[in-house]
């Protein structure tokens, strides 16, 4: 609703959009849709977040045009609190998220610094509030999917196990993409899978991990190991699973790896919104999430297998240095009993159909298109209260 009878015509934004993370991506996703709604954008490449970069086609639309000034009187910013460089003589907003029950004590300090946070969830939304941030000052705007980019038939990546199988030959075909940090909780969703499987399934866990650290790849590694002799079991004595270790994908091309799956799951602690979990529904994928922070959005155990979970202290001895922004705070720890039932289920059912109540949910309520208007609803929102306050 616009509330001043003058539609906003052009927006600053900051963000990253070059690379390979889920910020790029929904830079990237917002910039196109609110050029296709007529507004002007001047796009501004945050580089210090991701490497390496996609390149130019990979990126699809050519963003490197959009780099000239507008007039614009708000700056988004698609950054963390810390890293927002206020812009001077224009309302300075922050779009970002957290995956806990409380934000770091400086990104606080940051944001009470800015005209506006805007959030994707509810979940984001309390952690801002527990933390201090006036209730008055925060906006919710959800993400979005491209739902037909991934409903299309595509041919799947031919991907082959590690003794050569081909893994469209497997019945289930469990798919996971992660950055390889704590809270993916990576370790967890591989001694669920060891202790839920037995070599003799029909059955592949597919996990595509990007790590830009080798020592962060060679200390997960360690622990996989180690906590197979906790357990009594190793990979080898379960169904197998293939790791894709960075291996890079444009947004075209993601819908070919999910193709290659049946079934999505996530045993991550906290999650500011999960893109990879919401394409996946969008390609039809059977959904095993944690019931929990973003998941509650845009899922419900009518669309999903949600996994019942409990709040623990999110602490963590490893990542060098990201334990810092957890300190204080709680996240969810997924039930691995309960996420073994599912697993074991999904293979006792051999394989499953489309899921086509999911992937009509996402359609109807989870496009780019009314992400991007409600992102607009909320920017035209701050314009009419920064000038009202102006004027009075």
């Amino acid at each position: 609703m616009n509330l001043n009878n003058e539609a906003m015509k052009s927006l600053s934004i900051t963000g990253p959009y070059k690379g390979h993370t889920g910020y790029d991506h929904h830079v990237r996703e917002f910039t196109r849709e609110l050029v296709r709604q007529d507004v002007a954008v001047q796009l501004l490449e945050f580089g210090e977040w991701s490497t390496p970069k996609l390149t130019t086609e990979q990126q699809g639309t050519r963003l490197d045009s959009l780099h000239r000034p507008v007039d614009a009187d708000v700056r988004l910013h698609f950054v963390m609190p810390p890293q927002v460089e206020i812009a001077q003589n224009q309302r300075n907003i922050n779009f970002t998220m957290f995956e806990a029950d409380r934000i770091p004590t400086d990104w606080l300090q940051h944001n009470l610094r800015h005209d506006r946070v805007i959030v994707p969830t509810e979940s984001s939304r309390q952690a801002w509030i527990n933390s201090g941030y006036p209730e008055e000052r925060i906006r919710l705007c959800p993400l979005g999917v491209d739902a037909e980019l991934f409903q299309q038939q595509v041919q799947p990546l031919p991907l082959k196990d590690d003794c050569g199988r081909p893994v469209a030959d497997y019945l289930t075909r469990v798919l996971n993409i992660s950055e390889l940090t704590p809270r993916k909780n990576l370790l967890g969703l591989l001694r669920t899978w060891i202790q839920a499987t037995s070599k003799s399934d029909d059955a592949i866990l597919i996990i595509k991990i990007n790590c830009l650290w080798r020592r962060w790849l060679l200390k997960f590694f360690l622990d996989v190991k180690l906590m197979e002799r906790q357990i009594g079991k190793s990979r080898k004595d379960a169904a197998p699973v293939l790791f894709l270790i960075n291996r890079r994908l444009s947004d075209a091309e993601m819908p070919r790896l999910y193709a290659t799956a049946t079934h999505y799951w996530s045993m991550s602690f906290g999650e500011g919104w999960d893109l990879c979990m919401m394409e996946a529904g969008a390609a039809g994928l059977h959904l095993i999430a944690p019931e929990h922070s973003a998941y509650a959005t845009y899922l419900n155990s009518d669309l999903a297998d949600m996994i019942p979970c409990r709040a623990v202290p999110a602490k963590f001895r490893w990542a060098y240095g990201l334990h810092k922004f957890f300190q204080g705070a709680n996240w969810w720890q997924p039930d691995e009993d309960a996420a073994a039932q599912y697993i074991r289920r999904a293979i006792t059912k051999g394989g499953i159909k489309r899921n086509g109540a999911t992937q009509a949910h996402l359609a109807k309520h989870f496009t780019w298109q009314k992400a991007t208007e409600k992102l607009i609803e909320v920017l035209e929102l701050t314009e009419y209260n920064a000038k009202t306050l102006k004027n009075h």
